[in-house]
This record gives structure tokens, sequence and C-alpha cells, in this order.
């Protein structure tokens, strides 16, 4: 009897952008530190508000605010020309987001600059145009498909350029910390890869506000008592600052 066969698949534009992402990221020692968190109030207060800022756009600008006041989360450590630190005056969050490319699900990253000082309504908005915009017309997408449609060398080389030896493009072009999320569709990442210093994941918040929330770090930069104050800090962000915002939402949508 004869035996079916396979047949190979070229690598999409996305699929080569993921798999340059990866080669780097498996480059970085990274390691996760996680801590449970109590959101009920804010989970009850989004629910109230209108309109309703996704969960996204609230760890994303909450870790932004703790990075803010903490400059070791804005560093980034470059091996080139030496090995050495460099600091980013600003926030630039990059946010994973998947969106449909042709036939398929991609993964593109969206870069936030000064999260901290936008609104979630603002911040959630922006995400939303993201996965909406057509690919053709957003200039975020066609860059990241440019590079993907070089060919390998000169991707790689722009890369590593990128990510080692200059500090300024590494923010402007990768971000200063990482969102990424599947508590959308009922899950969680364990341990996502990152290029920078912290990526910030988080699990579905249950209907008591129980959720797991875990940094992953590049243990060069710092070390794991930053994060774990960091995450404690979080929780404070949280239920206080983001319970206020939320707060004045819900007292708009009653005037």
């Amino acid at each position: 009897m004869t035996q079916p066969t396979g047949f190979s698949i070229r690598l999409s534009l996305p699929r080569r952008l993921m798999c340059d992402y990866l080669h780097f990221a498996a480059k970085v020692p990274t390691v996760p530190v996680e801590r449970t968190m109590n959101l009920a109030r804010l989970s009850d207060l989004r629910d109230d508000s209108t309109p309703r800022p996704g969960w996204c756009a609230v760890f994303t600008k909450a870790w932004g605010i703790v990075c803010a006041r903490h400059p070791a989360l804005r560093r980034a450590y470059l091996s080139f020309p030496w090995a050495h630190l460099y600091q980013h005056p600003i926030n630039v969050a990059t946010v994973s987001i998947e969106r449909a490319y042709g036939a398929e699900d991609a993964l593109f990253f969206h870069l936030i600059t000064r999260p901290e000082e936008k609104s979630l309504v603002e911040i959630d908005a922006r995400l939303s145009w993201f996965k909406d915009r057509p690919l053709d017309s957003a200039a975020v997408f066609r860059r990241q498909l440019r590079l993907a449609a070089l060919p390998k060398p000169l991707r790689r080389a722009l890369w590593w350029w990128t990510l080692e030896a200059n500090g300024r493009h590494r923010a402007r072009f990768c971000g200063t910390y990482g969102v990424s999320a599947y508590a959308g569709l009922g899950a969680s990442s364990l341990h996502p890869l990152g290029l920078l210093t912290s990526t910030l994941s988080y699990g579905t918040v249950e209907p008591s506000g129980r959720v797991d929330v875990r940094v992953v770090y590049d243990h060069r930069t710092l070390d794991g008592g930053l994060i774990a104050r960091g995450l404690a800090e979080l929780e404070r962000v949280l239920t206080h600052e983001m319970c206020l915002e939320l707060g004045y939402l819900e007292t708009l949508e009653v005037a």
C-alpha cells in the first residue's frame, strides 16, 4: 500500500518575521516571575465602565507606570562594541497582536510610546485600530513585512544591529517592554520568549478577580528582586490608579 506523502509550504512573511524574532529571543537568558493578584474591584469597575477597555490596555498601561518609576526596567543589554547597558528615557510598549494575513492568523507587533501617559480608552482604541486596519494602510505593518521580505543574511544583520549595537534604535523599533497574552482565548503562556528586558503576560481573570500575572525578564540586565517588587507595585497600580480611572469613566457615563 502506498503511503501518503505531505508537501512543502513556503514560509509566509509573518512566519519569517517570527522565525527571526525567535532566533534572537532564544539567546536571551530569561527567567519568569509570577504573582497571583486579586483584581475583583478592578474587574467590577471595568465591567461597569463605558466604553470598556480590554484587559490588554489595562495591563499595558499599568506596567508602563511601574517601568516609568524604575529606570532599571527601561535598560537593555547590548553586546557591541562591548558589553554594556543602555537606558532609554521613555517607555515604548510592544504589544503582540494576532490578526489575519491572507489565509493564516499571524502575529504582528504594535508599539505604543509613553503608554503610562495615555488613557485606557486611547490605548484600547489604538490596539483595536491595529488589529482591524488593512495591512497595506499602516506604516508599522509595511515596515515589518518589508523587513521579512529581505534575504535572510540581510534580515539577520539588521536584527542584530538593532538589538545589540544601537540602543536608541532598539527602543524605537523593538520597544522597552513587551506585553503578550492569550487570556482572551482562555489560556496563558507559562514562559513566553522575549527579546526585551521585561515581557508581561497574564492569565484569564476569574469571576472572583483572581489572576496570575507573569513577567519574563532578561537576567543580564537586572535581577529577580526588582521584578518581584515590580509585580507587587503593579498590583497596587491596578487596584488604585486603574480603579480611579475606570471609576472616572463610570462617572462620565452617569453624567
